[in-house]
């Protein structure tokens, strides 16, 4: 763990470094330094997992957010480059603090980012109180700043430079409170209305300016249920997509689409947010009996859903009875491999037929239609043993003895690669995680070889088993950091090679028999 945090107290430190110091006066420099600093925090939050965000987000809170948004918040501090500077880090601050949010969820939000959602909100109120105190806009004449006190409702005296009430209006308006206080609410729910003491005037502000944005023609559309009694919303319309979805339904979004002619009549009261309209959160929409429809399961999805919604959430396996649930058409051999691309709605067959078949995941009807490839890749020559995906280039490679690398979209072909001596013929293959663009294969002279499709040539080539008879490799299985690559072979003896330096780190005897498969 020591050594998980050096690199990241590192970045850390990195990033405060280009904080200014609190109540310091912005230039140019420092300005952009508040910039840099929340945009590299986002990035590095991206890439830790939920345990190591948790050990430092006090200090990100402390280190990072916090002085960011004095800066921010500041009615006495302006920007050099003015309103657009200020916007620019009001919207790169909520979205890093969304993106937080969205890691720790709504408890934790409540227990570590409370003081930063109520600071950050903390304006739209100093606003609003210099509208209704009659401040208006003044032009610096000297270098002396405008200093005016604002007696704030909590009984706060707030210091205010009158030269920058124009910079602060152009921010803190109903635009912003729309921008930023609905996602805040569809991301943590009531817990928002106990962290930002402010929340009905920043409804109000949304509320504005939505009537502003939105034809007043469109039938209502029901808002957030802790809203619902507030006002009443316009209906954004949903155009029904009938060509995706899953298990017969009409997906929008994460969210299974319930048919429209089972839509509740405008009377009944519903719950969605004016952004997010694809949030619903009426019980009542859930409990009213659904008219049948071409969009909703039957036949045997029905069945199996019927029993698999029964199951224990602990039951570790799938059981589906023998129920047919739907059938892919088209080869005409035995299937030899099978691979589900990258965005799990596409998989892949290679088949004795010499085929490469691409097949879409979407399912339809009720169990017994049967399903035509999407894409037929024909140019190989003999058995297709192996198929996979490059996924950093979205391109697929096959191997009948021979490496095919085609285009996953149009089928074309973009490079192929034949064994130099037809005596050792390419036996196993593999391709490399994202970043890399590397495809490996081993051969009956248990050689590991790797191509780049962008370059002519082999890139490396290594020898795996020189001093003792392994047999043919039958498998190989690369790390997810692409670092090492792992070769069974039919003796069963199994060899972990180093692809940085081209070395073996081990080898060992695994099995009394052909290894056929390994899964790192």
């Amino acid at each position: 763990m020591e050594n998980l945090f050096l690199p990241i107290s590192i970045c850390l430190t990195s990033v405060t470094w280009w904080l200014p110091a609190v109540g310091a006066e912005l230039n140019s420099r420092k300005e952009a330094g508040l910039l840099a600093a929340v945009t590299l925090t986002q990035k590095i939050i991206i890439y830790l997992s939920d345990t190591t965000l948790m050990d430092i987000l006090p200090k990100i809170n402390q280190d990072v957010l916090l002085p960011v948004l004095s800066f921010l918040t500041s009615t006495t501090v302006g920007f050099p480059n003015g309103p657009q500077a200020r916007l620019a880090l009001c919207v790169k601050c909520s979205n890093l603090i969304s993106l937080i949010c969205l890691r720790i969820g709504r408890e934790m939000v409540q227990q570590h980012l409370g003081d930063a959602l109520r600071i950050f909100f903390s304006n739209f109120t100093v606003m609003q109180e210099i509208l209704q105190q009659g401040l208006s806009a003044e032009t610096q004449n000297g270098l002396e700043p405008c200093i005016k006190s604002v007696h704030c409702s909590d009984g706060i005296m707030l210091p205010v430079d009158l030269t920058l009430i124009e910079e602060l209006e152009k921010v803190y308006n109903a635009e912003m409170a729309y921008a930023t206080f609905i996602p805040f609410s569809c991301l943590i729910g009531d817990v928002i209305n106990q962290l930002v003491p402010n929340h009905d005037l920043i409804w109000k502000l949304t509320m504005v300016y939505q009537e502003t944005v939105i034809p007043k023609e469109i039938d209502n559309q029901s808002l957030p249920c802790e809203y619902s009694n507030r006002t009443s919303v316009p209906l954004y319309s949903l155009e029904e997509d009938t060509q995706s979805g899953t298990f017969g339904s009409v997906m929008v979004g994460n969210r299974i689409q319930v048919p429209k002619d089972s839509q509740p009549s405008p009377s009944k009261s519903t719950c969605r947010s004016p952004v997010a309209e694809n949030f619903q959160c009426d019980d009542n929409t859930f409990k009213q009996d659904l008219q049948r429809s071409a969009h909703g399961l039957c036949g045997n999805w029905l069945a199996y859903w019927q029993y698999e919604i029964g199951v224990s959430q602990q039951e570790p396996h799938f059981y589906f009875h023998q129920i047919k649930l739907q059938s892919f058409i088209g080869h005409s051999g035995a299937i030899k491999s099978v691979k589900p691309l990258s965005g799990e709605d596409f998989f892949l067959s290679g088949s004795k037929d010499k085929t490469v078949r691409l097949w879409p995941l979407y399912n339809y009807g009720d169990g017994t239609r049967e399903i035509e490839p999407r894409l037929t890749y024909t140019e190989h020559k003999k058995t297709v043993f192996y198929v996979g995906q490059l996924e950093s280039v979205q391109q697929i490679v096959s191997c009948d003895g021979g490496v095919c690398i085609w285009d996953q979209f149009t089928g074309k072909t973009i490079r192929t690669y034949e064994a130099g001596d037809t005596k050792v013929p390419i036996t196993a293959v593999a391709t490399m995680p994202p970043p890399y663009c590397s495809v490996t294969f081993g051969s009956s002279d248990s050689m590991l070889r790797f191509i780049d499709p962008r370059k002519p040539g082999l890139q490396h080539e290594f020898k795996l088993a020189s001093n003792m008879n392994a047999g043919l490799i039958r498998y190989l299985a690369v790390s997810p950091n692409g670092r090492s690559v792992i070769a069974g072979y039919s003796s069963g003896f199994i060899i972990l090679l180093d692809t940085r330096t081209g070395l073996v780190l081990r080898g060992w005897p695994a099995h009394e028999g052909d290894i056929l498969q390994m899964k790192v």
